[in-house]
């Protein structure tokens, strides 16, 4: 009877060892599947960044005050008006006239 139980005992444990074996290497497979999608993920990051760093620039540069006024001449036929075309109109009770 002990003999039987002493080879109960031993397929139990190997097959606790095996189990736990195989537990380990799954584990060590999920890290690795996790670790290359980190890295995917941080390089799309990095090219996200550079390209909002160029977005950026282009924008700077598209609304310059010399930019717009180019385009409002060039576009819409926009000038700065000529000393005659302004009227200043006073109005309300300050003492102006």
């Amino acid at each position: 009877m002990t003999r039987r139980v002493s080879v109960g005992l031993l397929l139990f444990l190997a097959l606790s060892v095996s189990v736990s074996g195989i537990g380990v290497v799954y584990a060590k497979y999920l890290a690795r599947e996790s670790f290359v999608d980190l890295q995917a993920l941080r390089a799309e990051e990095n090219r996200l960044a550079v390209e909002w760093g160029r977005l950026r620039l282009e924008e700077a540069t598209l609304t310059t005050h010399v930019r717009v006024e180019e385009v409002a001449r060039r576009k819409l036929d926009m000038y700065l008006p000529r000393r005659g075309d302004v009227r200043v109109i006073w109005g309300g009770n300050d003492g102006r006239r």
